[in-house]
């Protein structure tokens, strides 16, 4: 029975993460962490574990919901394969190091983390900062580290990195069509393997809640993607017609006081 009201429950939460994601063009991450560190406490899941096991879950849910985006991007030529490709082996080193790192760390240090990281990229969609593409393309070296960075925060945020990636992407002379699209195909290499470093760091742990795989909680993981992909094209429809600019920085300020409240309750 339990498990069924976390499904439901998962289930309006994937509505929100769908639409947000269609009508503001976010990170589902931003919403999924949050909302699973209120939620999982109520599901009797011990508080050391939450942190963890929601960072896990929103990385699962991510490469479900990114699939799709990645392969309609390949198909309208928005990836340049020959920057995306290098870039994709950075971003998932990165990734997959920043499961191993949460795993160290204690659930306060990564509850304050995401929440210090979220005022920052909050702030910045608040102030809508806009990057001039000033910056020749650099190094292969330089880009990989930008990349494994990239993938170390994301994985330890439970997020795809596009929120970083793209401002970074188009600040370094790419254009804003192919940086989402690389963003988009580097935000589900995140995902994969910041997924199978979370499965694998939690298999160790013996007090997990029952139907979890490492620290994916599937409940929740099925409940999320089942309404997440009914949800975005909504948003997207509803995109064009509402003050999107303005929705973004009212969306920013509920992230800044949802992270403060994540600080002072930690």
């Amino acid at each position: 029975m339990l498990t069924l009201t976390i499904i439901l429950v998962c289930a309006v939460l994937g509505m929100s993460v769908g639409f947000m994601a269609g009508l503001l063009g976010i990170g589902g991450g931003l919403i999924i962490v949050p909302a699973l560190v209120y939620l999982l406490p109520l599901f009797g899941i011990e508080s050391e574990l939450v942190m963890p096991i929601a960072l896990a879950t929103s990385l699962a849910a991510i490469v479900v919901t990114s699939s799709s985006a990645a392969f309609a991007h390949h198909k309208n030529g928005n990836i340049p394969w020959h920057i995306a490709k290098p870039l994709m082996v950075a971003v998932s080193i990165g990734a997959l190091a920043g499961s191993f790192i949460a795993d160290l760390l204690p659930a306060k240090t990564l509850t304050s983390f995401f929440a210090a990281a979220v005022m920052i990229l909050a702030a910045y969609m608040l102030i809508s900062i806009k990057v001039e593409r000033t910056k020749a393309y650099p190094k292969q070296w330089k880009v990989n580290t930008i990349g494994v960075g990239t993938g170390v925060i994301a994985s330890l945020m439970g997020i795809s990195g596009g929120v970083i990636l793209i401002p970074t992407l188009s600040y370094l002379s790419i254009q804003v069509r192919q940086a989402i699209g690389t963003a988009t195909a580097c935000g589900l290499m995140v995902a994969l393997f910041g997924s199978l470093g979370f499965i694998f760091t939690g298999l160790n742990q013996t007090n997990l809640p029952p139907w979890s795989v490492g620290y994916i909680y599937l409940p929740a993981l099925l409940g999320i993607t089942l309404t997440s992909f009914l949800f975005a094209p909504v948003g997207v429809k509803l995109a064009t017609k509402l003050p999107v600019r303005t929705l973004k920085k009212l969306f920013a300020g509920f992230l800044i006081l949802v992270a403060i409240e994540m600080l002072v309750s930690s």
